[in-house]
């Protein structure tokens, strides 16, 4: 799980490093200007950040249902080489989708206004500035692939987390729930927090793309999620809620003496 974490706290913190630098520049003055090639590196960036971790979580269900389901052969079925090819499998996924629907995205020309209503280069409100011949064909192809990075990911996480609600039914002791439930609880949060944002920002037709919801949105899951992870992940460990506690207990014992 900890490797997997890991991994996981790379891609947040480089979300964040794409997207909040941008961000804090068209908050504090004028608009930001980019050069398209610019653009499109940032577009490349988050789109691969991001598909990185709708694979990896995935991962990380199946890993959690193997911990569940299996626990007595879990250290055999979850060995150090099967977890690494399996996130060097994420970050392929991650880094191929961005740059095939990059790549399709940068081959369509750009209609006047040369203008993006939203704080970062993202591809919903690029796609309503793409115009000429065959866009329609354009759109439909990078739609399938974000079909496939999101839904086929989250497939394997409702499977995941079938077999486990159908073991923690089966068992008998409320303890054992309980541990299954504290495995399962924050990774299932994050998942629910990422995918919900990311299905409604990319799985709507370009036509019907609000740009005021969406910016709301996209701040969400590039800037919201990433800072919520670690306390979703960490606040469940007895070590790191001792830590907490004692922390804030020696603070209160301050303020009183003062």
């Amino acid at each position: 799980m900890y490797y997997f974490l890991c991994h996981l706290a790379l891609v947040d913190a480089g979300f964040t490093t794409s997207v909040v630098p941008p961000l804090l520049a068209n908050l504090r003055g004028p608009a930001l200007r980019l050069q398209r090639h610019g653009c499109m590196a940032q577009l490349c960036a988050s789109l691969a950040l991001g598909s990185v971790e709708c694979v990896l979580l995935a991962v990380m269900a199946l890993d959690r249902a193997t911990a569940v389901c299996r626990p007595l052969r879990y250290t055999g079925l979850a060995s150090p080489r099967l977890c690494r090819a399996l996130a060097g499998a994420s970050w392929l996924g991650g880094l191929t989708n961005s740059a095939a629907q990059t790549a399709l995205l940068a081959a369509r020309p750009l209609c006047a206004p040369l203008r993006v209503d939203h704080f970062i280069c993202e591809l919903p409100a690029l796609l309503k500035l793409a115009c000429g011949g065959h866009r329609n064909a354009t759109e439909g192809q990078m739609f399938a692939a974000r079909v496939l990075i999101l839904l086929v990911p989250s497939a394997v996480i409702l499977a995941s987390y079938g077999a486990v609600a159908r073991a923690v039914w089966g068992m008998r002791s409320s303890g054992g729930r309980r541990k299954a439930v504290g495995t399962c609880g924050s990774h299932l949060t994050a998942v629910c927090l990422f995918y919900g944002s990311a299905i409604y920002t990319y799985l709507q037709p370009t036509h019907s793309y609000n740009q005021g919801q969406g910016k709301f949105v996209s701040l969400f899951y590039t800037v919201g999620t990433p800072a919520l992870n670690p306390l979703i992940y960490t606040l469940r460990n007895k070590e790191v809620k001792g830590a907490a506690r004692r922390l804030l207990g020696s603070l209160g014992r301050g303020q009183a003496g003062q």
